[in-house]
C-alpha cells in the first residue's frame, strides 16, 4: 500500500526536527523584528511540521549519587544540582538540546512560571 506525504515524512523524525528547529528559529527572529507576526505559516509544508507532536522538557539541572544516598531519601530531603540560582536551563525537545533560557514569572499568572528563551541551538547535522 503507498503512503501518504504525511507518512512519508513520519518516517523521517530527525530531518522532520530539524524543519522544525528550523522554523522555530525563523519565528523567534521573526518575532524580534515584528511581534504581530509570531504566529504565521512560514510555508506550504509548514503546517505538516506545526501539527508534529514533540515533547519538551525544560532541564534546571541534574546530579550524580550513589544509591545508598539516593535510598536514604525522604520527604523533605534536599537534593542539590549541577546548577546555581540565575544560570540558564536548557530546552529539550524529543532529547536534543534545543535552546537556553532562563526562568520567568508570568505576568498573566503570578503562581506559575515559564522560560524566557535567550539562546538558539545551531542545528547540527548527524550522519
Amino acid at each position: 500500500m503507498a503512503k501518504t506525504k504525511v507518512e512519508a515524512n513520519l518516517d523521517q523524525p530527525d530531518e522532520q526536527l530539524d524543519r522544525a528547529i528550523e522554523e522555530l528559529r525563523g519565528v523567534l527572529q521573526e518575532e524580534e523584528k515584528r511581534p504581530d507576526a509570531v504566529f504565521r505559516a512560514a510555508g506550504t509544508n509548514s503546517n505538516v511540521i506545526m501539527s508534529i507532536p514533540v515533547d519538551v522538557q525544560i532541564i534546571l539541572g541534574s546530579t550524580e549519587m550513589p544509591v545508598s544516598e539516593l535510598m536514604a531519601l525522604q520527604k523533605g530531603s534536599t537534593v542539590a544540582l549541577n546548577r546555581r540560582i540565575g544560570e540558564p536551563v536548557d530546552v529539550v525537545v524529543n532529547g536534543r538540546k534545543i535552546a537556553r533560557g532562563e526562568i520567568t514569572v508570568l505576568e498573566s499568572d503570578p503562581s506559575r512560571f515559564g522560560i524566557r528563551l535567550t539562546e538558539i541551538i545551531a542545528a547540527t547535522k548527524t550522519a
